[in-house]
């Protein structure tokens, strides 16, 4: 043996155990969770110290083709070269660049698939393949030690990902599952079902929770006030609001006797939380059962149905939803005398703005002249609420539900000595 052939054969040697010694550190800092950031890093590594390659541009694909490491390749070239890399996306085998396309700068000779089955998860490209101490062409030689290793840290890269995002999900299950929680404490669990008063709610939620409210509030032996509340958004931003609404509504009912106070105190605290970010639509209405009199305040609401006398009344006194403005320039508040029976339906704008396959809404007019029809009947609340929801879901046909769907209906029906709770 000469010595040429002989310092071959131990340059060989020493590359081989390089790669391998490489391949070992790779996976062993996968092994113990090491940042992608550190795996790019011994990757670029062995492909630019070892393996003399100059240049390299790594394209990765997680929904999108984006380069996640490049080197040798001028700033303003890299952009071009991303774009014309994205070209080779469907290639299955190592090939050569066609350098017509490329831009100065970025010259890339050859492109190294990395496929997972039929799919692609990344593309390698190479250039600049200098001789290394290991002879000419070396690069070239360990192009399929390049393809295995860009697949194992392709995959640890995506594995990373997988986890992060699962860990992403697990975390906001847990932040819906607690939204939810608060949202079944914020409503009432019971609600009056007497010869004197029928109240019922229906609740169908867009997404898991949602920014609806509704509440029934006995305030002493001869009044109590229900209200109905839609914050603007959705998920769980909206619910925390909801949530410090309904803690906010039931600290201040207690200190004032006045709608008119009451709705100018929680406009306040909605400025102060939401920060002019997001809004609440609301009515609240107050009913003594001695004198047979409600006052109410709507605050932007779309205004509740009010049946007495054979007489519609659409409930719209007050002013502004909560949180548009840090003052509220007027706010009037409406006082009638009940004759009973009486029925009022308070709603939210997932059921009027609901449409069907011809792009129709719902409509206010629609859901006044159903109501009629069904107070008639001489059925009762949860009756009433459950033909609704039952007349929605046939007239949306198989359009979807779009926003949160809350009705609240209360049917006065007398006087009576018999308590709020009484099951009648």
């Amino acid at each position: 043996m000469t010595a040429n052939s002989k310092d071959t054969e131990e340059q060989t040697k020493d590359i081989s155990d390089e790669k391998l010694n490489a391949l070992f550190e790779l996976t062993k800092s996968i092994n113990l969770n090491a940042s992608i950031a550190e795996l790019l890093k011994i990757y670029r590594e062995v492909l630019e110290d070892k393996l003399s390659i100059g240049r390299l541009m790594l394209l990765s694909f997680d929904g999108n083709w984006r380069c996640i490491l490049s080197y040798g390749i001028d700033h303003d070239s890299l952009e071009f070269a991303i774009e014309r890399g994205k070209g080779y996306s469907k290639i299955k085998e190592i090939v050569q660049v066609n350098m017509d396309s490329w831009p100065h700068g970025a010259e890339l000779d050859l492109v190294v698939p990395v496929n997972h089955k039929e799919n692609a998860l990344a593309y390698v490209f190479l250039g600049d393949l200098r001789e290394s101490s290991t002879g000419t062409g070396s690069a070239i030689k360990h192009l399929p030690y390049i393809q295995t290793l860009t697949n194992i840290l392709v995959v640890a890269i995506e594995n990373k990902k997988l986890a992060k995002e699962n860990i992403h999900q697990a975390l906001l299950k847990h932040e819906l599952d607690l939204a939810k929680e608060i949202q079944s404490i914020l409503v009432p669990s019971i609600l009056p079902h007497t010869d004197e008063l029928d109240i019922a709610a229906y609740y169908l939620p867009f997404h898991e929770i949602s920014g609806d409210y509704y509440d029934f509030i006995p305030l002493n032996e001869s009044e109590y006030a229900f209200c109905i509340a839609d914050v603007s958004g959705k998920g769980v931003a909206a619910a925390l609001l909801m949530s410090n609404f309904q803690a906010s509504l039931h600290a201040q009912i207690e200190q004032t006797n006045s709608l008119t106070e009451l709705v100018t105190r929680l406009n306040k605290n909605v400025m102060d939380t939401a920060r002019g970010e997001s809004f609440i639509t609301f009515f609240i209405a107050k009913f003594n059962r001695h004198t047979n009199t409600m006052h109410y305040v709507n605050a932007g609401h779309y205004p509740p149905i009010l049946y007495m006398d054979n007489t519609v009344n659409f409930l719209k006194s007050g002013g502004p939803a909560l949180g548009m403005l840090p003052e509220i320039p007027y706010l009037k508040e409406g006082i009638i005398a009940i004759s009973t029976p009486a029925y009022l339906l308070s709603y939210t704008d997932g059921i009027t703005e609901l449409e069907n396959e011809k792009d129709e809404e719902f409509s206010i007019e629609k859901l006044k002249d159903l109501f009629i029809t069904l107070v008639n009947s001489g059925i009762s609340s949860k009756q009433i609420n459950d033909k609704v929801a039952e007349t929605l879901t046939t007239y949306k046909g198989t359009k979807q539900y779009t926003d949160d769907v809350t009705l609240l209906c209360c049917r006065i029906l007398k006087r009576s000595q018999l308590p709020l709770f009484n099951q009648g």
